[in-house]
């Protein structure tokens, strides 16, 4: 049922695939540093993405600019490689009220926190744009441990019935935090889940960025079509903890971590450019340097950004604030309890 390409296949044009490895190696570049940021206390509780760049950014550069992506917290890679500047996202992680207004013409919402929420908000998302007339696709992600909450299926099947343009993609690495896939499912492939929902269901190697793209590619096609949503699994591992705060080593083992991190998507993709003559570490010292020097330019801004106003925290909340808004807003900003603002 995986779709596997063969050994050795190059199947993307050359500028293709070097804007691919380009891309997924800004996001492991972005995920070190706020792995240290966080470590120095500059960062909040943060979720590392490493060894899931090929399925994120695989999907993200499928989209168009005018596409959507719904993330939940995981998907930082996602963000960078729809648009989203480095900045920001640091601001985000910092929970700085600068961090939650993403730049105009960068299609995508805030990172979900809760597990599942955002699966019937993308559908919401595609079937708003074609309400409006609009020609947009909204891909969401998820992982593996998430598509056992009831917004999970509940999202699935209202796409299904409605034809909502979405691509749903499962970031399967194993782990829903320390529950192994074996306690969670009885199912071989999540995807086999779409069949009882009417749309299609396709795994993938989610280490091999030729064939996340790919797949990706045809599914986002479907959708813009008007041939419905469809089921991206995407096969991969976690190499870092769930979050700041987690001990994997508590439940898996150091051979397994080892075993995956030979098939690390990252020197996957490299050895195939190296092969065509496309990549050599002159090119990879160039990039880091240049990585480097944008990050650095990027946290710069990020340490600008102004002290946030307490009322901020609620003026995010709706377009236009309610009642309960506003009074919040009002007390915060005069320094009140809420209930002594009349």
């Amino acid at each position: 049922m995986v779709r596997y390409l063969d050994e050795g296949e190059f199947p993307l044009a050359e500028e293709e695939a070097l804007r691919l490895y380009r891309a997924m190696r800004r996001a492991r570049f972005f995920d070190e540093k706020a792995l240290t940021l966080q470590r120095q206390g500059r960062l909040g509780v943060y979720a590392p993405f490493m060894g899931q760049e090929a399925a994120q950014v695989g999907v993200a550069l499928a989209l168009e600019e005018r596409d959507w992506v719904v993330p939940s917290y995981r998907e930082s890679a996602m963000l960078l490689a729809k648009g989203l500047p480095i900045h920001t996202l640091i601001l985000y992680w910092r929970a700085h009220p600068a961090g939650w207004r993403f730049p105009e013409g960068v299609r995508a919402v805030n990172p979900y926190i809760p597990i599942a929420t955002q699966i019937p908000q993308a559908v919401g998302l595609a079937l708003a744009g074609r309400y409006r007339g609009e020609d947009w696709v909204v891909a969401t992600s998820i992982g593996d441990g998430g598509t056992s909450e009831g917004d999970f299926h509940e999202g699935l099947n209202f796409a299904a019935v409605f034809g909502a343009p979405v691509v749903f993609l499962v970031q399967n690495n194993g782990y829903a935090i320390s529950v192994p896939k074996s306690r969670q499912m009885k199912v071989d492939y999540v995807a086999r889940r779409a069949e009882g929902y009417g749309m299609p269901g396709v795994v993938v190697d989610g280490n091999d960025a030729f064939a996340v793209y790919l797949e990706a590619k045809k599914a986002v096609e479907r959708a813009r079509k008007g041939e419905g949503p469809t089921l991206l699994e995407a096969l991969t591992y976690r190499l870092a903890p769930h979050t700041t705060s987690d001990d994997p080593s508590r439940y898996r083992s150091k051979e397994e971590e080892e075993a995956w991190r030979a098939k690390d998507p990252i020197l996957r993709l490299r050895k195939a450019l190296e092969g065509r003559g496309l990549w050599d570490e002159e090119a990879e010292k160039a990039l880091l340097l240049e990585l480097e020097e944008e990050f650095q330019r990027e946290l710069a801004l990020a340490d600008e950004a102004p002290e946030p106003r307490p009322e901020e925290i609620v003026e995010h909340v709706y377009a236009e604030m309610g009642p309960d808004q506003r009074r919040a807003w009002e007390a915060l900003r005069r320094g009140l309890h809420v209930e002594e603002v009349e």
